[in-house]
């Protein structure tokens, strides 16, 4: 059953009035609604796991700042601890007592990384590990995989070639040909590619990097026997492995996709989810590699803002949350209870969609595969379909991302009441969809 367009006259006019100002009326692409139906929402203001936006619409949010906000918006803990900075500074560009004590929560609770340097973003993370893992190892050339994203740094932003292992092509303008000839994409769950790689370019790879769990073209979640696979071969090349958990890092766990799948990668990198969603990122290794960032080593990389006290202090708040026992194991079954509902639904109906799942992330596929683990077994023409799902949950007061390829978030916020009107909406919005 349809219902009626919610309003979006008071977005539509701020959006009107932000394309004067912004590119595209946006800081940051997605947020244009390309993807999905209408103009987009502007939000005034967000508690615990709803949003509410210019027009005075209400909704569940499913987004959560694209995953950070684990405990959901405006959660008390957070609040008090920012609040209770703001008295004292904003910024100083000088070291704080709350680094040390960030740092100290999340070292002693994290047995896979010995040293940790913040900064700003996790793309400026996942950049300043590329350059670690360059300085070194003495190589230049970097392994990616095509359907993973690693931010907006120029030798990443790149998309695969043609044939089985090729250098990158730029995916931006702006961004050197040079730059992309230093890093070799290929399709994810390829060992022989991996392998191939490895034969052509002997001696020359630096690093792979992956995603802890491909979550930004999907949820490709990769057989445990590929990652520890990734393990030993940059271990027999004198590569390193670097575990980009952005999305994963404090989200699958405290230990994140690393945990999870039972290996140590060399480097693993960190967002905004380590600072209660402020902004923040970071990187960590252990204390030998560390060693080489400078001023200890030769590897450059500085930030007026990082360790910024008030991400300090909101991040304290957070993960002094997140390391309390059960947490992740509370927050894991209410998210595998909302997708068995769905998928029995699902199957009741006879619907073409699956419901992918890890931790308490979720991710939509309008497909009849069982399982996707590749960028390119995902079907461009089936997001015409998530296109009429996302107006729909809107319409029903449920903020999904606005974009098939994007994945979905259950927070500790979520109530069991949250949880009902959700399933409610997107069984109706799923009969729509795929009618």
């Amino acid at each position: 059953m349809q219902v009626q367009d919610i309003s979006r006259e008071r977005s539509a006019q701020l959006f009107d009035k932000a394309k004067s100002y912004f590119p595209g009326g946006v800081n940051s692409p997605v947020r244009a609604f390309k993807s999905v139906y209408g103009t987009p929402l502007f939000i005034e203001r967000g508690d615990k796991a709803h949003l509410w936006d210019a027009d005075g619409n209400e909704f569940i949010d499913y987004c959560c700042s694209w995953g950070p906000l684990i405990l959901g918006h405006n959660n008390p803990q957070i609040r008090e601890a920012v609040q209770a900075q703001l008295g004292k500074g904003l910024s100083f560009g000088a070291p704080t007592r709350l680094e040390n004590e960030l740092a100290e929560l999340i070292l002693s609770n994290n047995s896979y990384i010995e040293k940790i340097r913040f900064v700003s973003s996790g793309t400026e993370a996942v950049m300043s590990a590329i350059r670690l893992a360059r300085g070194y190892t003495k190589r230049d050339k970097i392994i990616k995989f095509e359907g993973c994203y690693h931010g907006h740094s120029d030798s990443l932003l790149v998309k695969a070639g043609s044939g089985l292992v090729t250098f990158g092509e730029t995916s931006s303008a702006g961004v050197p040909q040079a730059f992309a000839d230093e890093t070799i994409v290929i399709a994810l769950n390829d060992k022989a590619a991996v392998q191939q790689a490895f034969a052509d370019f002997s001696g020359q790879i630096a690093a792979i990097i992956i995603e802890g769990v491909p979550a930004n073209n999907g949820l490709l979640i990769q057989d445990r026997e590929y990652i520890h696979f990734l393990r030993e071969i940059t271990q027999q090349q004198g590569a390193l492995l670097i575990f980009d958990e952005v999305i994963t890092g404090f989200r699958l766990g405290f230990e994140g996709a690393a945990h999870y799948y039972g290996i140590r990668p060399d480097i693993l990198t960190y967002g905004k989810i380590i600072g209660g969603g402020m902004p923040v990122g970071a990187y960590g290794a252990s204390t030998e590699i560390m060693s080489h960032i400078s001023p200890d080593g030769g590897v450059y990389q500085a930030g007026t803002l990082s360790g910024n006290p008030i991400a300090m202090a909101a991040g304290i708040a957070a993960l002094s949350i997140l390391s309390q026992p059960g947490f992740y194991e509370t927050l894991a079954e209410t998210t595998a209870s909302f997708v068995q509902h769905i998928r029995t639904f699902i199957a009741e109906q006879g619907l073409e969609v699956k419901v992918f799942t890890i931790g308490s992330i979720f991710w939509f596929a309008f497909t009849t595969s069982e399982n996707i683990q590749r960028a390119d077994q995902i079907d461009p023409a089936s997001m015409e379909k998530y296109k009429i799902m996302h107006r729909e949950l809107l319409n029903r007061g449920i903020y999904f991302g606005p974009s098939g390829y994007e994945v979905g978030f259950i927070s500790a916020a979520h109530t069991s009441e949250d949880i009902d009107a959700t399933l409610k909406a997107i069984k109706e919005s799923l009969l729509i969809a795929c009618s």
